[in-house]
């Protein structure tokens, strides 16, 4: 057997706890640091951190400390409102160093060519050549659901004339307050603007997938079209980050499309309420989280992934399961890729090893 790949994990929250402990159970991924935010997780083993066994590793928030480890690869799970601004920074000192990165941060990089900052995006391709590195972000939607998953289904095409892909979730066990009231406006009044309300913001924040999956059809998609609706909550719900009053915000929907040769083909739904009980005449789930794809063509194809068992699992830990394992699957294959930056279209089927044993 070779030997095991040397791998950094940054951050310890929910994704980057279980990354922790899906590396210290695999023979061929070796844990060899892990970075961390707070000053209070300093010092700590990173098992213990992410509630597992010691491993022998203590956190740090020493991050030239752990480039200068020269890990093979990098999971990059760190979360909060200005994500690709504080992650791009890392990525490039990163990449520049020779280390590979695999990350669940930054979701417009799913497909490079659709990211939303062009000269972000050429700072990386530039970093990755000078270090011979490679970049692979993923996770479950964007991720999955909007590409392998859509695209394996779509095998069966003769002809499609719209492809939606969709998620239901409940988000109550998300922690971030500014992403949730601010960026999304979960506990605000409909009055409120949050970030998604921005012109342009949700064409911006779904372009990637959309055009990852036109790119893997053959087609193009001059135009994206965005959509927001909201719907209020009749009674008091408490979250993770607070409490959502009666009369303010407890459903979010996002839409956009992309439109190929004049009509709305690809369509990207985001649908994530506060309490099950919240906008009822929406699509409904009854699990931690549901993946729709539906194709209207020749054939019609419909197909729905549940994560999680019914009526939850750990408040949301199945999708973030879901999503850090998207990433730590693919470290070996991210590894031995050439360099540069890296979609789903550029990597073989992730599939895991030694979840059998």
């Amino acid at each position: 057997m070779p030997r095991p790949l040397r791998t950094v994990v940054w951050s310890t929250g929910g994704v980057g706890s279980i990354a922790i402990d899906a590396i210290g159970r695999r023979p061929d991924l070796e844990l060899v640091g892990v970075w961390v935010h707070s000053a209070s997780k300093v010092g700590p083993d990173a098992g213990e951190l992410a509630g597992r066994a010691p491993l022998g590793v203590p956190a740090t928030g020493d991050a030239d400390a752990l480039i200068a480890l020269a890990p093979d690869c990098v999971v990059y799970a760190a979360s909060g409102p200005d994500r690709d601004a504080r992650a791009v920074p890392d990525y490039l000192r990163l990449l520049n160093a020779g280390i590979n990165v695999v990350s669940t941060t930054s979701t417009s990089l799913v497909y490079p060519p659709g990211y939303y900052s062009a000269e972000w995006r050429d700072q990386l391709a530039a970093a990755a050549k000078a270090g011979s590195s490679s970049f692979y972000a993923s996770g479950v939607f964007p991720g999955f659901a909007s590409d392998q998953l859509a695209l394996v289904l779509a095998t069966q095409s003769k002809k499609i004339d719209r492809i939606t892909v969709t998620e239901v979730s409940l988000n109550d066990h998300y922690p971030v307050a500014d992403v949730m009231m601010d960026g999304m406006g979960f506990g605000r009044p409909l009055d409120f603007e949050p970030m998604l309300k921005t012109p342009g913001f949700i064409e911006m924040a779904w372009k990637a997938p959309i055009h990852l999956i036109a790119d893997a059809l053959g087609a193009e998609v001059p135009e994206i079209r965005g959509s927001l609706d909201r719907r209020i909550t009749e009674r008091d719900i408490e979250v993770a980050f607070g409490t959502i009053a009666a009369g303010t915000c407890g459903a979010v929907c996002t839409r956009a499309t992309g439109v190929v040769n004049g009509r709305e083909a690809i369509v990207i739904e985001h649908i994530i309420r506060m309490s099950r009980d919240v906008a009822p005449d929406w699509p409904a789930s009854e699990f931690d989280a549901t993946y729709r794809v539906d194709i209207e063509g020749d054939p019609d194809i419909h197909c729905a992934m549940n994560l999680g068992e019914a009526e939850g699992y750990g408040a949301g830990r199945a999708a973030m399961a879901a999503t850090a394992m998207r990433v730590v699957n693919a470290i070996p294959y991210v590894v031995d890729a050439p360099a540069g930056l890296l979609s789903s279209l550029d990597l073989p089927n992730t599939l895991p090893r030694y979840v059998l044993d």
